[in-house]
């Protein structure tokens, strides 16, 4: 159980996209572990069924227009800002910062049904079994836009073309077993010469780039040439739901020859789903997989440098759940969060929270509500006005940071230790995020419009309002809101004189001054939000 409600509030910043009274409140009548189970027995919300209502509602109006994947990210807005199954949409965000498809590719971007459906996938297979989730990865067809196995070709000996290796290349690198064999903790294996042994070479990219060729659209027709390239049969009716299905093999794209990769052959033969199953067995039993995947949740969820014992305690747990079952995310995931490292702060813990973290820790916390019910924050990637981080729209397949980034010059490198979210927050974003929330906290989140006029997501100052003329108690809540009871008293001193010296005169006997006076408790509120929002306490998850 957790100790106090500044605890539960610590855990539900790594289990949740921000605490919530309701959910502190549920966690300690619950306890961990029954707030874990309760979250894994809650239906799952899907962006899918929320995209296709926008785009209903859009065509509508007017049949020409459409949806797009800006609908996509509000959807996921929506979802982390007011959805019930917290910890299943961030074990998706998770995920989709490992096994990357992202919208600032145009073709992708113009798919954006399919992206709904690939962060449904996440959020399904996310607490399912692993071996299951690298299957839906690796055959969505967003995925196969994203990193061109859609449609990739056998070999042809008189044209000299070779598959596209880009898949098969990081479904080793990124998804499964990283750049070089590791011990269970995560640390490197060492050759006689001290060097790091790889996993992989050229040999095992080409061999297994074989396995994923002849994979393409399922078109709910004849499986022809037009099909394959075009995601249109010859004759037929297209299918409408090409986007969001599983791609099917093509027999005559396919290559016969045989995969070797890994130490592992794959005979020489014409199916493709049993090399696509022998060629998955083999990448989900490698043993890299448990601490390497294991460590980059944990880093997302908890802290960017987990020690040796707490990646090997979480690997051994994707080994075998207690029942023989390898894989099993529900048990890796709560392994992670029970974790006793995970309980406990020290000058080595916890992680920057990322931009779109740090906006909806904010917008749970007060609580936002949205005009449209659509919570239309749109995109979000400007690194001066914006947040530089827009759900699924990372610059490259490597995401918007790498799990091993360590800041120059810094004290945490000075220290051996690596920072991954600080890939992204330099100079520019550090004055973006201050502009962002700056407006965030004055006029509220998102497009402008609606009968209102005013920006779509709302935020509840209501409470800070009433103790605008009491600094100490303002701060004092905005600590438990945001800081969880751990702002340093020279910071609550610093805040609460700061906004002190913003006068609040005495009312009149007529009145007539009530509104100067609700502009200064206003501007009393705003300010003390900032001045958290932006301060490094609030930004650092420990």
């Amino acid at each position: 159980m957790p100790a106090s409600r500044a605890a539960a509030a610590r855990f539900l910043t790594q289990a949740t996209f921000g605490p919530t009274d309701a959910d502190t409140d549920k966690l300690m009548s619950l306890g961990y572990s029954g707030w874990i189970d309760a979250q894994f027995a809650l239906p799952q919300s899907l962006h899918l069924s929320d995209w296709d209502a926008v785009n209903a509602k859009i065509k509508a109006a007017n049949a020409s227009q459409s949806a797009t994947y800006l609908d996509v990210i509000n959807s996921f807005w929506k979802r982390a800002v007011a959805g019930d199954d917290q910890l299943r949409q961030r074990m998706a965000l998770a995920l989709s910062q490992i096994m990357v498809v992202s919208t600032f590719d145009s073709t992708v971007g113009a798919s954006p049904r399919g992206v709904a459906s690939y962060l449904d996938m996440l959020g399904n297979k996310g607490l399912g079994n692993y071996r299951d989730l690298l299957e839906s990865v690796a055959l969505h067809p967003m995925m196969g836009i994203y990193l061109s196995s859609l449609h990739n070709l056998k070999a042809d000996p008189a044209t000299g073309r070779v598959p596209d290796e880009n898949f098969a290349r990081e479904v080793m690198q990124l998804f499964t077993i990283g750049l070089h064999q590791l011990n269970l903790d995560g640390s490197e294996k060492l050759d006689g010469n001290g060097q790091a042994i790889p996993t992989y070479g050229p040999s095992d990219v080409a061999g297994l780039a074989r396995v994923f060729t002849g994979w393409s659209w399922d078109c709910a027709a004849a499986l022809d040439a037009s099909c394959f390239f075009n995601g249109r049969p010859l004759s037929g009716t297209t299918n409408p739901d090409s986007q969001i299905k599983p791609m099917v093999a093509y027999a005559q794209y396919h290559s016969t020859e045989a995969k070797s990769f890994l130490g592992v052959t794959i005979p020489a033969r014409a199916d493709a789903k049993a090399d696509l199953k022998a060629a998955l067995d083999t990448l989900f039993n490698h043993p890299n997989v448990g601490p390497f995947i294991g460590r980059q949740l944990i880093q997302r969820l908890v802290t960017s440098n987990p020690s040796p014992a707490y990646v090997a305690a979480v690997a051994k747990v994707f080994n075998d759940n207690g029942s023989g079952v390898r894989g099993d995310l529900r048990a890796v995931l709560k392994a992670i969060l029970m974790n006793p490292e995970a309980r406990v702060m020290s000058s080595t813990s916890g992680k920057l929270r990322e931009p779109i973290l740090r906006l909806s820790a904010y917008l749970r916390a007060f609580p936002a509500t949205s005009d449209s019910g659509e919570y239309r924050v749109t995109a979000t990637d400007d690194p001066g006005t914006g947040l530089g981080q827009t759900p699924m729209r990372s610059p490259s397949v490597f995401n918007f940071y790498r799990p091993g980034y360590v800041a120059p010059g810094s004290l945490s490198a000075q220290a051996g230790l690596v920072a991954p979210e600080f890939q992204i927050a330099h100079e520019t974003t550090a004055a973006g995020y201050v502009n962002f929330m700056r407006q965030a906290v004055r006029t509220g989140v998102g497009l402008t419009g609606g009968t209102l006029n005013r920006r779509d997501i709302q935020l509840d100052h209501s409470a800070e309002l009433a103790l605008a003329g009491q600094p100490s108690q303002l701060v004092d809540l905005l600590d438990a809101k945001l800081m969880y009871g751990a702002m340093p008293a020279a910071l609550k001193t610093e805040i609460a004189g700061a906004i002190g010296q913003i006068p609040i005169a005495a009312l009149r006997t007529d009145g007539s001054n009530q509104a100067s006076i609700n502009n200064a408790k206003t501007y009393r509120v705003y300010i003390a939000e900032l001045l958290t929002l932006a301060a490094p306490e609030f930004q650092i998850q420990k």
